[in-house]
């Protein structure tokens, strides 16, 4: 049994965010960090190095730690229950970015994934048994700061010596007040919808604009990857209320994405939109999915070019 609590995070962890709200809105996200957790030396050279109370954890890694093992096609893989439907099996390794819970497959349909996201740290004060099972030393991961900082929380000796590139929030940058509309439109690598609430990062590295799903943060990765097809498979979003695969029906995490699904769809809509400009594809794997009304229809996950 887990000692670590079920809940989203701590007592003390939500105390610590709601004492960071009483620094304003521009910097009530200081919470993912504060107050262990310290990323200094980052640089447009070099990624920066992560200290934990003050001790070096580990050296980031920038997106070429994704690009030399990354191959022309790329799929994301979510967690939603259409993933039963996939056999992932036909995918060669180092193809599929892992999101959350599907991290579960490693093993049983996925052999090795080319990378395992995670951004929200929720999902590390419920599973941290399952990220510590699956997870091997040599698993790419891409993860935010609160990520890193809950993980670092548990077990501080989990990480070292595994290779980390950070997910950024652009609009909610590490160490940085939240940039306003006017700030956003001064950065040469963000794509920008003309509503304010849609964007898309050409340079993962300098950050990328979340917005609702993990599943957009990998999919900015997967395109600066040089990936020239990005599927997505058990990406549901349409049924996104119902259990995930490895869960059962009494024991449902909170998720915040169905409430989300047109904001999750506008951004990969334009997304979809900056790849279909450079040659990139983008498919849907899941029957299920929500990315079908935004021109994205099933395809079969078999690789047709194979």
């Amino acid at each position: 049994m887990s000692l670590w609590p079920r809940s989203d995070r701590p007592l003390r962890r939500a105390l610590v965010k709601l004492a960071c709200r009483l620094l304003g809105n521009d910097r009530a996200h200081f919470h993912s960090w504060l107050p262990s957790l310290t990323i200094v030396g980052r640089t447009q050279e070099h990624p920066g190095v992560v200290l934990f109370r003050r001790r070096k954890l580990l050296e980031l890694a920038f997106i070429d730690a994704l690009r030399l093992r990354a191959s022309q096609r790329i799929v994301i893989v979510g967690s939603g229950p259409s993933i039963n439907d996939a056999d992932l099996s036909v995918l060669p390794p180092h193809s599929a970015i892992l999101l959350n819970g599907a991290i579960h497959l490693i093993g049983a349909g996925v052999a090795e994934p080319l990378a395992v996201a995670i951004e929200d740290e929720r999902f590390i004060w419920r599973h941290f048994d399952l990220v510590r099972d699956q997870l091997g030393p040599d698993t790419l991961l891409l993860l935010a700061p609160g990520v890193i900082r809950a993980l670092c929380d548990i077990d501080p000796h989990w990480l070292p010596g595994r290779t980390v590139i950070l997910i950024d929030d652009i609009r909610k940058p590490y160490g940085a007040a939240r940039r306003s509309f006017d700030d956003l439109l001064d950065l040469d690598f963000a794509v920008l919808s003309l509503d304010e609430r849609t964007g898309f990062s050409i340079d993962p590295d300098k950050g990328v604009f979340q917005g609702g799903s993990v599943a957009i943060s990998a999919l900015q990765f997967a395109i600066a990857a040089g990936a020239a097809e990005i599927g997505f498979v058990g990406v549901d979003i349409a049924n996104a209320d119902s259990p995930r695969f490895y869960e059962q029906d009494g024991a449902m995490a909170f998720s915040g994405i169905a409430g989300a699904e047109a904001r999750i769809l506008a951004h990969i809509a334009l997304a979809n939109a900056y790849a279909g400009q450079h040659g990139i594809r983008l498919v849907n794997h899941s029957t299920l999915s929500a990315l079908a009304s935004i021109g994205l229809p099933y395809q079969s996950l078999v690789d047709q070019s194979a």
